[in-house]
C-alpha cells in the first residue's frame, strides 16, 4: 500500500489542536485516513472534519489551505500523506 503525499503543514494552532495544511496534490475528503510525518512527528488518524476559512467542507483539492483537528502536535513543514482505502 503506497501512501500519496498530499500536502504540508503550514501552521499548528496549539490552543485548539488544529493543523493548517496546504494541499499540494491529490484530493482529501472527510473519512480519509492521513499519515503525518516529520522529524518529531509520526502518526495516523482519520479526518473527521475540515474547514477552509472557518467554513466546514467535505473535500479539498490542490491549492486549498485547510484546517484539520489533529490528535497530536504537528510542526511546520511536516509532510501529510493520504493512506489509500483497503
Amino acid at each position: 500500500m503506497v501512501e500519496e503525499k498530499i500536502g504540508v503543514i503550514e501552521h499548528f494552532f496549539t490552543n485548539v489542536s488544529v493543523a493548517a495544511i496546504r494541499i499540494t496534490n491529490g484530493t482529501l475528503k472527510v473519512g480519509d485516513t492521513i499519515h503525518i510525518v516529520g522529524a518529531h512527528t509520526d502518526f495516523k488518524q482519520k479526518v473527521d472534519s475540515m474547514q477552509i476559512e472557518r467554513v466546514t467542507v467535505q473535500s479539498v483539492k490542490p491549492g486549498d489551505a485547510v484546517g484539520i483537528k489533529v490528535k497530536d502536535r504537528v510542526r511546520e513543514h511536516d509532510v501529510v500523506y493520504k493512506i489509500p482505502e483497503e
